[in-house]
């Protein structure tokens, strides 16, 4: 079975062709620019290695994947000899909201819950739809919406419900939703393979930390807590986003700054983070650079970060009842040993040992860097949302 994976933004399309014998990629690609001037597409195939880096027009995200599909059976840089050879499509969408519980067959009804839930996500769920009709339009084959929000689902309803009136969450269904779902997910079932013990027996706590962060608390498989909330905003300091805050800060802003409530949310989303604090950058290599310089605001953005991390690992050990493994993904938590020390050290109290050498000589790859004594174990794992997507796809469409 061959599926196509689809992440589909406001102007940009990536994708991936799976291979499920095997679970390898045949394919993948970014399309850029979509219906702007100097739009263009980057498109590797594997088994050998060829890619194309070209500008070519693509007015809609139709076209783009027009664009993609002619890649994908190219003669010089393609892997397929038809696009008959797809077996399906699977689509990251960020939002389900409480419709969707799990991954599922895109019909016209599915198609109408995913634009109800715009509402909640203005900046994903459109594009994302944009990109599963797109894929409507040209292919003719079992399309599946895999939800971001779903694996959080399972949340109990004291751990997702605001201390707000509650006819807010009965008629607007204000509350924690989640995101990153899709990678929480993956690691923490690979995880358990790499620790040989059944998920369900496991506690688990994930810390995916890049750009956008995120921890999630799960016990038994099941997400039990999460750090971001109704949107993606809540929780962590991210790059550019704030994270939770006191919410008197934005009429304090608006009437002290003369802000609309618009322009307060663009500071949140946009200008906040450890960008803000460092007004450096939100990118953690040059806040490194920058602290290692000297840059005593780089320094403290970056401590206001960790100790936001090591506070949730803590509240979420205690909700737990214990801690089994604890996870680092993503960005960040795949590739920067300094925030894994910083945010594992001084853990042992709670049986979370970490080897600092171990931590130092990690590359990106899977590795448990817990010290010998740990009792819980400290485990890197890249995360692989795209191939969750895919074998929800391919269970989904095998069962038709």
């Amino acid at each position: 079975m061959t599926i196509l994976v689809i992440n589909a933004g406001s102007s940009s399309l990536k994708y991936q062709l799976f291979d499920m014998t095997d679970s390898s990629v045949l394919a993948k690609g970014l399309c850029e620019r979509i219906g702007l001037q100097g739009s263009k597409v980057k498109h590797q195939a594997n088994k050998p290695t060829r890619i194309r880096d070209t500008e070519i027009d693509m007015p809609d995200h139709e076209a783009a994947i027009r664009v993609v599909l002619g890649l994908l059976t190219d003669a010089e840089y393609g892997v397929l000899k038809s696009m008959d050879e797809i077996t399906a499509v699977g689509h990251r969408v960020v939002h389900g909201a409480e419709s969707f519980t799990r991954s599922t067959l895109i019909d016209d009804k599915v198609l109408k819950a995913i634009d109800e839930c715009s509402a909640l996500a203005p900046l994903h769920n459109p594009p994302n739809l944009t990109g599963i009709k797109s894929c409507m339009a040209v292919m003719n084959v079992p399309q599946v919406a895999v939800f971001d929000t779903a694996f959080h689902q399972t949340m109990p309803e004291y751990a997702y419900l605001y201390p707000i009136p509650y006819d807010y969450y009965k008629r607007d269904k204000i509350r924690r939703y989640g995101f990153h779902g899709t990678s929480h997910r993956y690691v923490s079932e690979r995880a358990a393979k790499l620790l040989n013990r059944p998920v369900e027996e496991l506690r688990i706590i994930t810390c995916h930390l890049g750009n956008g962060s995120s921890v999630a608390a799960i016990r038994n498989g099941c997400s039990v807590d999460t750090t971001m909330g109704f949107t993606p905003l809540d929780g962590l300091p991210m790059g550019t986003r704030s994270g939770s805050v006191d919410p008197a800060i934005l009429e304090y802003l608006m009437d002290n700054e003369d802000m609309s409530i618009a322009e307060v949310l663009n500071v949140l989303n946009k200008k906040s983070g450890v960008l803000g604090l460092s007004g450096v950058s939100s990118d953690f290599r040059d806040l490194h650079k920058a602290a290692d310089e000297g840059n005593p605001r780089a320094e403290v953005a970056l401590k206001v970060f960790y100790y936001s991390v090591k506070k949730y690992v803590g509240s979420y050990a205690a909700a737990l009842g214990g801690v089994d493994a604890l996870i680092f993904t993503a960005g960040v938590g795949e590739n920067n040993a300094a925030a894994r020390a910083a945010i594992a050290g001084g853990l042992d109290y709670m049986g979370l040992d970490i080897d600092l050498d171990k931590n130092a000589a990690v590359k990106g790859d899977e590795c448990d860097i817990s010290a010998g004594g740990s009792r819980g174990r400290i485990l890197v794992i890249p995360t692989n949302e795209e191939l969750v997507i895919a074998r929800d796809t391919e269970a989904i469409v095998k069962a038709l």
